[in-house]
């Protein structure tokens, strides 16, 4: 999430912890390994600069952290490292979807170093609003994605970031539900899986493709089913190809509109009268990427 969207840490520090950061639009990701000049790499989760790339203004170290198992003097350690390899101030944010896990990292950390004491500022579940309305979801959907791993007990907050991801015309907004799945514990993940699928969910997303090999094989059970009923293996095998077409017709149509692309009403006929599944399928994959309807048709999209 951070990584496709750097603004979204300043503006966490800037708008909702009020931290004083420099008034620059020059924001970029560095890279998460920087050493000490005489000493070992490090690594945290994400590093971001802000200002020009060759004199940078201020650096933020962004920590997802899960657990209470990283030591709070290895973030002390992030931020005096970045703080003499880039010659800049350093913020730490810490990302804490427990609320004891955000106490644990919210307290000072005395170094031992005099004169030095760190104060990470972090972002626990009390700072990351409870988002239970689709246009407030669709309108912050990095908050929203948050939300869900924080307050995902609560089924409206899933309902709200479902719609949200469902009407958002953003190609990238796919990104946002892994994002909320893997952070999210396994209660939270089981009731995200049981609410997407009955969603408009773009195929790309891997649990819709998982989702998608699921309706495969429950089109392909209904082809079976109506095969027996007639009772003719011809029948059979064509009530199987039938419910296969129709379900990869289906999902053709619902990756086209999840990503707002028009379908013609010619368009809308050709891909639900196809009987072919296999070229059903190669316009699955080629509506994910597709910018017009014509790019689904288009045989020089392989």
């Amino acid at each position: 999430m951070f990584s496709d969207r750097p603004q979204l840490a300043v503006e966490i520090l800037r708008d909702l912890m009020g931290v004083d950061l420099p008034a620059t639009p020059l924001i970029q990701q560095e890279d998460r390994s920087f050493n000490t000049r005489p000493s070992d790499d490090l690594e945290a989760d994400l590093v971001f600069t802000l200002g020009p790339p060759q004199q940078p203004a201020h650096a933020i170290i962004v920590e997802v952290q899960q657990d209470k198992s990283k030591d709070p003097r290895q973030l002390a350690r992030y931020a005096a490292a970045l703080w003499l390899f880039l010659c800049c101030d350093v913020t730490v944010l810490v990302i804490c979807p427990s609320r004891s896990v955000a106490d644990h990292y919210a307290k000072p950390v005395d170094t031992g170093l005099t004169g030095y004491r760190m104060q990470a500022r972090v972002l626990g579940p009390d700072g990351i609003p409870v988002i239970v309305k689709s246009e407030q979801a669709a309108a912050h959907l990095e908050l929203a994605a948050m939300s869900v791993m924080i307050h995902g007990r609560n089924r409206r907050v899933i309902e709200a970031f479902a719609a949200a991801l469902a009407e958002a015309p953003d190609e990238h907004s796919p990104k946002y539900y892994e994002y909320a799945y893997s952070m999210s514990a396994p209660a939270i993940r089981d009731l995200l899986k049981e609410i997407m699928m009955s969603t408009t969910w773009p195929v790309y997303s891997p649990f819709a493709r998982e989702h998608y090999g699921r309706g495969l094989e429950e089109g392909q059970a209904k082809g079976k089913a109506e095969g027996i009923a007639t009772g003719v293996a011809k029948g059979r095998a064509e009530g199987m190809a039938r419910g296969r077409a129709e379900e990869a017709a289906r999902v053709v149509l619902l990756v086209l509109t999840a990503r707002g692309i028009e379908i013609p009403d010619n368009a809308l006929t050709e891909i639900t009268t196809c009987p072919d599944v296999t070229q059903l399928e190669i316009w699955v994959a080629r509506a994910a990427t597709a910018q017009t309807v014509d790019d689904l048709f288009n045989e020089e999209n392989e």
